[in-house]
Order: structure tokens, then sequence, then C-alpha cells
């Protein structure tokens, strides 16, 4: 796939993620909504059903196939012949959306071989929008006006953003606010043994490895459950900003459309 063909899809990408956080805002607006539970008596919403279909439509146009949790019972007999495709969340963070603390975000990213060649990730009640990848860097930027394409200004390039440019002298942990383990109060504790300032922070949904990316935070431990549509959009925007992903076990890198949807543990820094 050449330069031009990627720029396209990660065009594509960003108005589905920012199409997808103008039906969100327009839910989470409201008193009162739709609230259903998963089998894992995870919450689901109206905002994430709306998204995920006007996601779904946007992505349709490319012909290149999605997975995401609603479609988790795809057979990995079909998925494993998809060399390349979309891993959407179009909500992570239900648990943030349902608090009302803004943490949510869309996630899209784009696979190839099992690795990101991109990701998207729009924090739409932040206003905050983060792209890239390996190939084109990644980017962020305040998204004002309606969300649209159009109104991207302000770019910055992340993977040129150092710890010292940001005026911190802390060992900055980055962690889950809603899915805290005890392994991860230790891995703090730990660093706090190694390093004469460590700080943790707790943040919601992907916005954890964005944090890691743009250089406001130093390592991400998930030493706990995720899924692949949890992590890939994020992990794309890392990898373009210079920053590495790798299972907490042995080091290896984080592969993606795996027979078993159900991440490793894993480190970003």
């Amino acid at each position: 796939m050449d330069n031009e063909q990627v720029s396209r899809l990660l065009l594509t990408a960003v108005r589905a993620a920012l199409l997808a956080g103008r039906e969100i805002m327009e839910v989470y607006s409201r008193s009162n909504y739709s609230l259903e539970y998963k089998a894992d008596e995870s919450p689901l919403t109206e905002a994430d059903q709306r998204a995920h279909a006007l996601i779904a439509k946007e992505l349709a146009r490319t012909g290149i196939p999605v997975l995401s949790e609603e479609g988790r019972d795809i057979p990995f007999s079909i998925r494993k012949d998809w060399n390349r495709l979309w891993i959407v969340d179009p909500l992570d963070g239900t648990k943030e959306f349902i608090k009302k603390n803004g943490e949510f975000t869309v996630n899209i990213a784009l696979i190839q071989e099992q690795s990101p060649l991109f990701g998207v990730v729009f924090a739409p009640d932040l206003k905050r929008l983060y792209f890239g990848g390996p190939g084109p860097g990644s980017y962020t930027c305040l998204m004002p006006g309606n969300g649209l394409p159009g109104d991207i200004k302000e770019l910055i390039q992340i993977s040129k953003r150092l710890p010292l440019q940001l005026n911190r002298s802390a060992y900055v942990i980055v962690g889950s606010r809603s899915h805290a383990t005890p392994e991860l109060h230790e891995f703090v504790e730990a660093k706090r043994k190694e390093y004469p300032e460590v700080q943790f922070v707790s943040a919601g949904s992907s916005l954890k490895i964005c944090r890691v990316a743009e250089g406001s935070a130093d390592i991400y431990p998930r030493l706990g459950p995720t899924m692949e549509w949890d992590t890939a959009a994020g992990h794309g925007i890392a990898l373009g900003a210079g920053k590495t992903v790798f299972v907490w076990e042995d080091g290896s890198r984080l592969f993606y459309n795996r027979e078993n949807l159900l991440n490793p543990w894993f480190v970003v820094r």
C-alpha cells in the first residue's frame, strides 16, 4: 500500500471517528438514554450502538473488513485470511461515559499483517483528536466547531514532544481509572524505589496509550485484561510517536487479529 492510499484511508478513519463522536455527544448531552448489559456484565449504551452503525457505514466504502466487539463471533477460520482489516471500538470507556467524566474515546485502527498501519483516537467530550502511525508519524489537535476534518487546525506532531519540553521531572505512570489491579499497584511501588520522583496518573479508555505517545506520561503498564479493539488504535499512534508496545511476559510485540482476541498483559513506553 503506497503513501497516498494510506493517507486516503487515514482521512476516512478520521472522518468516521469525528462523525461517531457527534453521535455519541448527542446521547451524552441527554439526561436519559438506553442502557443495556452484555453477557460479561459490561455496559452497552445507545451511544455505542449509534456510533458503531455510523462507523460501519463509513468504513464499508473501503471494502476492508471490520472487526469490533459486535463482530467478535466471526470465526477465526474466516478472519485468518484477512491480511488487512479495520479494528474498531465505537465507544471505548463506556464506564467513563456513564460517569460523565469525559474520558471516553472512539477508536479506529487499520491493521496490516497483524500490526497497526495507523490509528485514530477521538475523545469527543474533550474535543481532542489523536491520529497517526509508523509511516505518517502521529499528531494531535483540538477539534473546535462541528468536529469535522475541515476544522482541524494547529496540528502538533507528538513524536517531537519530549518530557523536557513538557516541563516535568517526575517519572509518570499512567494506569486505568476503572480497572486497577493489585499487580499495577505493585508495579507503581517498585518504580517508587527506582526513581526519586514518581507520579501515578489514572485515566480512562485509550487515552492512557495516547498520554504516553504524546509524552505526558512515561509508561503505561496494562497488567489486566483488554481486547484487541481496546488497544489497536492507540497502539498505532504510539508507534507513530516512536514509542514501543510489548507483551509484559516476554517482551515480544503485540499482534492483532489473533485467534484469541483477548490481549496479553502489555506495556507502552
